[in-house]
C-alpha cells in the first residue's frame, strides 16, 4: 500500500527510501512502547508533584506510599 506526503499543497507518494524510513520508525516506536509503556501509563496516572507533597506533608510518608503503590501495582514493570 502506498503512502503519500503533502508537498506545497500537493498529495505526492513517498519514495521507496521514505518509505523504509517510516517503516523503520514505526518499528521503533512499537518497540519503545513495549519496553516503556508502563512508565508512561503511570506517568499519565500519578498526581501532580505538588499533589504528592501535600499527601506527604498533611498525611505522612505511608499515605503517600500507598497511593503511588496503587498505581504501581495497576502498571507493573514488565
Amino acid at each position: 500500500m502506498t503512502r503519500y506526503k503533502l508537498v506545497n499543497g500537493v498529495t505526492t507518494p513517498l519514495t521507496p527510501e521514505e518509505e523504509q524510513a517510516f517503516d523503520d520508525h514505526a518499528a521503533a516506536e512499537a518497540s519503545d512502547l513495549a519496553e516503556n509503556g508502563y512508565k508512561y501509563a503511570r506517568a499519565a496516572e500519578y498526581p501532580s508533584i505538588e499533589d504528592q507533597l501535600d499527601e506527604i506533608y498533611h498525611n505522612g510518608i505511608d499515605a503517600w506510599k500507598a497511593i503511588i503503590k496503587t498505581t504501581k501495582d495497576k502498571y507493573p514493570k514488565p
